[in-house]
């Protein structure tokens, strides 16, 4: 979105956050718009990296007295905060479906995935128990504990608002970090009603912090020697900046990058089954998610069938306004539609059959807004761009492949491995399809395998960047440090002087 020195009375001007509404010096802005009307709603400041650094500034000031609260105070607020957040959800979707366009129901989806992190932050006493040896050597004991980081770092993505941060920040705070998100300069309202839903259940200054802009202050936080540790979500090739940055700059950093999933569907699948999930998967949240299925790869002889059953359930979806009860809602921004229309362009001209067109129909929804339809495309070959490239739009393609050996080989050069899925009644190959697959999410006749908060959320080859996945046990893990502690009670006796290395007695 082009950034822009002018200011536009006509619509509010949002703000960062720190300790409540930061407002201040503001050279630059750019503008939020309704993707299913075209209307500008809100103007937003970008930070300077000075801007940004007072945020961090806040965060760093708030880390002692947090670190150093109780786990059963820590643990109260959020509990409070799963409380409010159950109240009022309804808010967070509907801020979610005007920025991003997103149907309301699918809104409501994104914000209860990201409630399961919340509560399993609730658990932060058990989860950071630690772990105490007695008499490892003669009247010594080791003890084994995890201690917060200090500020760290979130630059979430535009397509889930409220879900991605949530995957972090739950966990971060619980533990005992302070957090500067940084949200897609797209979809800045979410972040910011969070801010003061956390402010509303007692979490106190400087703990959530929220600083909008662009590359400037992504570069701030990714730079700054006060931040600790980033977490991201976002393209790969910006995840592999990020991680490289970072790390060089002396943090921890998990970058989820991007994808291209694949759903097998073996000859011996329910193919009603298989089409609707292909649709819900396909086409939901129009395509925008890191976890849709973009390429359906059709073993055997049941390609036609299948086509034709998706086919005819596309063709049936309702595009528009994503508040006026539609299907699917649309994308996110005007450049969004006008990539993807490319990719339909491309597909036609590299030859596959283009079942399903898009580009052209009736959007229920008022002014101008950013539709692309439910798009299908069949006899698609590695080799084409609707292919290759994560297309991030409403576009399934389907490949056909002779043999399962065929369909494996496929997913495992692809330099992708968010998630996949298969689609059998065959146990066997089920098994076989999880052991082999080179993909850090799978799903058994589950299209969008995405995983419970107490398990760990992350891809393989270049969809993660990072040793680390999110939340979960590996959440908690990241972060938190390990400290260990070697204790000697002395008797009253002293052992003398002696300068050799330590050894266990």
């Amino acid at each position: 979105m082009v950034a822009t020195t002018q200011a536009d009375e006509a619509v509010p001007t949002l703000h960062h956050w720190a300790g409540g509404p930061k407002d201040g010096r503001h050279d630059r802005f750019s503008e939020v718009t309704n993707p299913a009307t075209g209307e500008v709603t809100a103007r937003l400041p970008l930070a300077s990296e000075e801007e940004a650094a007072e945020v961090v500034a806040a965060a760093k000031a708030a880390f002692p007295a947090w670190r150093d609260t109780s786990l059963a105070k820590r643990a109260q607020i959020v509990f409070r905060f799963r409380e409010l957040l159950n109240e009022r959800a309804g808010e967070l979707a509907e801020l979610i479906t005007a920025e991003h366009g997103k149907v309301l129901s699918d809104a409501a989806g994104e914000v209860a995935r990201g409630q399961e992190v919340v509560e399993f932050a609730c658990g932060i006493p058990h989860l950071l128990k630690g772990s105490m040896t007695e008499n490892a050597s003669t009247r010594v004991d080791v003890t084994s504990i995890r201690q917060p980081l200090g500020v760290v770092g979130i630059i979430s993505p535009f397509n889930f608002p409220a879900m991605v941060p949530m995957w972090f920040f739950p966990i971060a705070i619980a533990a005992g970090n302070t957090v500067v998100l940084k949200p897609s300069e797209k979809v800045p309202s979410a972040a910011l009603w969070l801010a003061e839903l956390w402010k509303e259940a007692g979490l106190p200054d400087g703990v959530f912090n929220v600083v909008n802009g662009d590359k400037t202050a992504v570069d701030a936080l990714l730079t700054h020697p006060d931040v600790k540790a980033l977490s991201f979500v976002g393209s790969t090739p910006i995840a592999r900046y990020v991680y490289e940055t970072g790390t060089a700059h002396g943090k921890r950093v998990q970058a989820l990058g991007g994808a291209k999933n694949h759903m097998v569907v073996l000859p011996d699948a329910d193919l009603d089954l298989a089409a609707d999930q292909a649709v819900n998967a396909g086409f939901g949240s129009a395509g925008e998610r890191c976890m849709a299925i973009s390429a359906l790869v059709a073993v055997g002889d049941i390609a036609d069938v299948l086509v034709g059953k998706i086919a005819d359930r596309a063709k049936a979806l309702r595009t528009g306004d994503g508040r006026r009860g539609c299907d699917m809602g649309p994308l996110v921004t005007k450049e969004a539609q006008q990539r993807v229309s490319g990719y339909i362009d491309a597909g036609e001209a590299a030859g596959s059959t283009l079942v399903v067109d898009g580009r052209n129909g009736e959007f229920d929804a008022e002014g101008s807004g950013f539709f692309v339809g439910p798009t299908l495309f069949d006899h698609v070959t590695p080799d084409m761009s609707i292919y290759t490239d994560e297309i991030f739009g409403p576009l399934l393609s389907v490949v056909r492949a002779d043999t399962y050996e065929e369909a494996i080989e496929l997913i495992n050069a692809n330099p992708y491995g968010n998630g996949t899925a298969i689609f059998t009644n065959d146990g066997g190959a089920a098994r076989r399809f999880q052991n082999e697959v080179e993909v850090g999410m799978v799903g058994i006749n589950v299209p969008v395998p995405v995983p419970m908060a107490y398990y760990s959320f992350g891809g393989w080859k270049n969809s993660l960047f990072g040793d680390t996945h999110a939340h979960g046990t590996e959440g908690v893990h990241f972060f938190t440090r390990g400290k260990v502690v070697t204790t000697r009670w002395l008797d009253p006796s002293h052992g003398g002087i002696n300068l050799g290395f330590p050894q266990n007695d």
